[in-house]
């Protein structure tokens, strides 16, 4: 079975929505960046819905063979940041999202939308 890219950000979507992520948020920035594909945004309400969103993020990208390059800011859950390669991951607690706007600094990414029961 041949795995894409917009498999794993299904995933991700699907593990983000598991602990109740709020507003995700997925830009296309393969054409404005050689970083990743996809940025995915979304966040918590508080530092251990963070916290517990990037786990299950982590914890399914494992179980189902996606390489994790690195995780900052978990432990703090303000803004951890989750780099799968091609989607990189944004999990802000509310407040951090709200301040840094991540999705006004990348206005030039088209905002994609992905089911995860695709």
């Amino acid at each position: 079975m041949v795995r894409t890219v917009d498999d794993l950000a299904r995933l991700v979507i699907k593990a983000a929505e598991e602990k109740k992520a709020e507003n995700i948020t997925v830009l296309d920035i393969k054409n404005l960046t050689v970083i990743a594909d996809y940025f995915m945004i979304c966040h918590g309400n508080n530092e251990r819905q963070v916290q517990a969103i990037v786990r299950e993020i982590r914890d399914q990208a494992h179980k189902n063979g996606y390489n994790v390059r690195g995780i900052e800011g978990e432990e703090e859950g303000r803004w951890a940041l989750v780099d799968l390669e091609d989607v990189i991951i944004h999990v802000f607690h509310r407040e951090e999202r709200e301040f840094y706007n991540l999705e006004r600094l990348w206005k030039d990414a088209e905002v994609v939308t992905f089911s995860s029961q695709e």
